[in-house]
Parts: C-alpha cells; sequence; structure tokens
C-alpha cells in the first residue's frame, strides 16, 4: 500500500510539473494532472490539499533537483564560480520547465507566499555562506557581497533560457550558439569573481 501511495504521489507531480509549467497555477486543472497521471482526482486533495498545495510541492521537489545536481562548494584549488554557472546553466537548458514555473510563481503568487519559503532560504543561505566564507578567505573578491553575487550569478546563467528572444537581440549569432553561451558565460563569471592578487 505504501508503495502504490508513492507511486501515485510520483505520478501526479510528474503529471503536475507538465501542466503547471504551460499553463500556471491559475490555469492549471486538476482533472489534467490526474488524468495525466492516471489516477483519481481526489487522490490529489488526499496527497496535496489543494491544487495550491500540489504546485508548492512541485516546486520544492524541482528546487531539491536542482540542488542535488548543481551544488555549490567553493573548495581550495581550481574550482571557479564559472564553473557553477555553466553547471546551473546546462541544468536550465536541460530542464526548461524549471524556469517557467519560478516565472508562473513570481506572476501568481503573493508576497511571502513562496512554495516552501523557509526550506528556500535555507538553501540558499548555505550558498551564500560558502561564497562569504571563500571571499573572507580570499578565494573570491571581497565585493559584491556573497548574496549579491550569488543572485548575480544565478540571474547570469539562466537568463539565457528565461528570454531568449531578447538575447536574439542583443547577440545576434552568440544566441544560437548553446556552447558558445556557456564558454561566454563561464569567462564572464570568472572575470568578475577572480581576486585581485590573481
Amino acid at each position: 500500500m505504501a508503495r502504490d501511495s508513492a507511486a501515485t504521489r510520483k505520478a501526479l507531480l510528474d503529471a503536475a510539473v507538465h501542466e503547471f509549467a504551460e499553463f500556471g497555477l491559475a490555469g492549471a486543472r486538476v482533472d489534467r494532472v490526474a488524468r495525466r497521471a492516471g489516477v483519481n482526482k481526489e487522490r490529489i486533495y488526499s496527497n496535496f490539499g489543494d491544487k495550491e498545495g500540489l504546485f508548492a510541492e512541485v516546486l520544492s521537489v524541482e528546487l531539491a533537483r536542482l540542488a542535488a545536481a548543481v551544488p555549490l562548494s567553493v573548495p581550495e584549488g581550481t574550482y571557479s564560480l564559472g564553473n557553477y554557472a555553466a553547471d546551473v546553466f546546462d541544468y536550465h537548458r536541460t530542464h526548461p520547465h524549471l524556469l517557467r514555473l519560478l516565472h508562473w510563481e513570481a506572476l501568481e503568487a503573493s508576497e511571502g507566499t513562496a512554495a516552501n519559503d523557509e526550506d528556500r532560504r535555507r538553501g540558499y543561505s548555505e550558498k551564500v555562506a560558502a561564497l562569504r566564507e571563500a571571499q573572507r578567505t580570499g578565494r573570491l573578491p571581497e565585493s559584491p557581497d556573497g548574496a549579491l553575487l550569488l543572485y548575480a550569478v544565478v540571474a547570469l546563467a539562466a537568463w539565457w533560457h528565461a528570454v531568449p528572444q531578447v538575447a536574439r537581440m542583443m547577440l545576434g549569432p552568440l544566441a544560437d550558439d548553446p556552447r558558445a553561451q556557456r564558454d561566454e558565460l563561464v569567462r564572464l563569471v570568472d572575470r568578475l569573481t577572480k581576486p585581485a592578487d590573481r
């Protein structure tokens, strides 16, 4: 029974990713999610409470997958923040639904009601702490602050995929070459985060 419940929950989450990425929270329909998952829509309510609870869980699962696939560590040695930016870039390129989900969340969620807000804050805080420690020990420049640095790197890595039309307008042929985009991103982030004495 537990395995069946876990399988049902997974099927619903997998189906909901596509529904929410395409239609957002307001436009998503639980009957379409249930149909795609091959289960009764009442299972959505028993597992997630309501459509908003399902959306929050979808975002939580998808962001946990990103965090697991693209950890941020700044050890001694050859690792660069450009490598992290490239990993984020690659993840969004192969998982385009995540940026769509985040855009829908920004458009539809009221302020202060982001899905799993505290867990997400904790995850970001750990990354910021890693960057600030790298700054403290001279592996990264002291400015900008680690929080702003993380935000800038994530934005640089994701924006290619969030608004490709803007990239085409500004960058011409580069906008159609993901490998070149990735290489330029690494160079840019490494240049911005190179300690002054190196």
